[in-house]
């Protein structure tokens, strides 16, 4: 049994990310989040599968699989970091006098 191939690393670099942000400009940059949200979510489903097949032997790509659960872990800290920045930028906005 062969493993799906995986989204390559680039679409959640941050070079992807701002372009992922322009193409979802047009609509509001809520939905340019949310959609590398759901594509960090992906990768993190696709780990996980990778990982099952790989403890129920079906699947002999160790490597494969700690690159898989590499990439998830990465776009995952990427999600973070942006979300950890927009609550940022929301309490400076919200400490400034008016």
């Amino acid at each position: 049994m062969s493993v799906s191939p995986i989204i390559p690393v680039t679409s959640v670099s941050p070079a992807a990310a701002t372009s992922a942000t322009a193409r979802s400009a047009d609509k509001s940059p809520g939905n340019a989040f949310a959609q590398m949200v759901t594509e960090a979510n992906q990768q993190q489903l696709a780990a996980d599968k990778a990982i099952e097949e790989l403890a129920a032997g079906k699947s002999d790509g160790l490597h494969q699989v700690v690159l898989t659960a590499a990439r998830a872990d990465l776009s995952f800290r990427l999600v973070l970091e942006m979300r950890n920045k927009l609550v940022e930028s929301y309490q400076e906005i919200m400490r400034m006098q008016v």
